[in-house]
């Protein structure tokens, strides 16, 4: 029987990327401008640049070698990552910058804007790690600007309707994105398709992928003080070490779990690679309302253990009895995680109360904030995988997921006449 070929993109895929590249360049040219001024409220481009430089890391290297771990998807899931990012990037900056342009006529580019747009980029690669090696790169680049659009305009919501503080509704981009690539998954469903022939990973892969995760623990203290308002003293160091704290108890806590969760006694690369962030996630969405070490500490242990056990068991589970595959397990790393932060935020926002009546109506506003996140979001993600079912952006067959050879040219395959 004759190979079957995955279908070409040339005639969709470069038309899409010169079209959304040249369409970016034009609202670029008329609508913003780079903000020159030295100093804003006390934050110094020296100052600042160190830590857009760790978010930047986190974004391209972290979430890029994290997705190498399929032995023959590696190409993609850093290459596809890297050309995702850069394309949410542009158009996160221009969604951002709406209410902007609409008062003052231009949108404001500076370090500050560049690491917001990255967050919501983030949000989009925690999506598509939900459908990691079953889309190709048209539907992975409509994914994010779907994605990052409905992240947008969930910030947007919550600032407006509820006077969400900017850090705190940034910071539910993990439950956004969890969420958002679960429907997503569940809705580009291959009935019969599964499990994956190509869906595999060794131990080669598993370095490349332990990389990407050592990158993201080392600057996510970055990522969740970044936006920390610096005028509040100590509220950034604490961040930091808050951060800091819950990664090291949910690296150890971790390992401990999955060796207790192994038939064999043995620690599994793949599920620590992902479970040992959980702590990171877990502040980061309340990341204002910890104080004392011991509470971080403890997110991050509580974190881990659901984390874990949830990547042990759930997606086996979740493919029975839903017909969910999540690839990369974003429920179990991102989901669950961030939301014991958001109900850590609740508890520990009403235990630093005084006063009985604000603790209830800031429990009905957090309350109505993830209803908001979660509403916005599973709507996206039904609207984006209704799309992405049509037949018009050739979706890869069944034999050609998880494979670089349907997207790379590799000099070493070619055929030598």
């Amino acid at each position: 029987m004759a190979p079957q070929y995955a279908p070409s993109l040339r005639s969709r895929l470069a038309p899409m990327l010169f079209s959304l590249q040249t369409g970016f360049i034009v609202l670029f040219s008329f609508c913003t401008e780079i903000d020159n001024s030295v100093k804003v409220d006390g934050i110094t481009f020296s100052n600042f640049y160190p830590e857009f430089q760790d978010v930047n890391v986190m974004v391209i290297l972290g979430f890029g070698f994290l997705c190498s771990f399929l032995v023959r998807y590696g190409f993609s899931g850093t290459g596809f990552n890297l050309l995702v990012a850069i394309m949410a990037t542009q158009w996160a900056l221009i969604l951002n910058g709406m209410e902007s342009w609409y008062y003052r006529g231009k949108i404001s580019v500076d370090l500050t804007s560049l690491v917001v747009a990255e967050m919501c980029t983030a949000s989009a690669l925690i999506s598509i790690g939900a459908v990691h090696g079953k889309t190709n790169l048209i539907q992975l680049t409509l994914i994010a600007l779907l994605e990052v659009f409905g992240f947008v305009l969930s910030k947007w919501l919550l600032q407006t309707l509820l006077g969400l503080r900017p850090l705190n509704s940034i910071m539910l981009l993990h439950i956004f994105g969890a969420f958002f690539g679960l429907t997503l998954t569940w809705i580009l469903h291959r009935k019969g398709s599964q499990p994956f022939e190509k869906e595999k990973f060794d131990h080669k892969t598993g370095l490349f992928s332990m990389l990407g995760t050592v990158f993201l623990w080392m600057f996510w203290p970055s990522f969740n003080s970044s936006l920390v308002d610096h005028r509040t003293p100590g509220r950034k160091l604490a961040a930091v070490c808050s951060t800091y704290l819950a990664l090291a108890v949910s690296a150890v806590t971790a390992a401990a779990v999955s060796v207790l969760t192994s038939p064999k006694g043995k620690i599994n690369p793949v599920n620590l690679q992902s479970c040992i962030l959980a702590g990171g996630v877990s502040v980061g969405v309340c990341v204002s309302a910890v104080r004392q070490p011991w509470e971080a500490m403890t997110l991050g242990f509580i974190a881990a253990v659901v984390s874990t056990t949830g990547f042990r068991y759930l997606k086996a589970h979740m493919l029975a009895a839903f017909q969910c595959h999540d690839t990369c397990s974003v429920l179990s790393t991102h989901g669950f995680p961030g939301l014991i932060g958001w109900l850590a935020h609740l508890l520990l926002q009403m235990k630093h109360s005084d006063d009985q009546t604000t603790a209830v109506r800031f429990a009905a506003f957090h309350i109505c904030a993830l209803l908001i996140t979660l509403a916005v979001s599973l709507s996206m993600g039904i609207l984006t995988g209704l799309l992405l079912k049509w037949n018009i952006w050739r979706p890869p067959q069944e034999k050609k997921c998880f494979d670089d050879q349907a997207y790379w040219e590799f000099a070493h395959l070619a055929v030598r006449k």
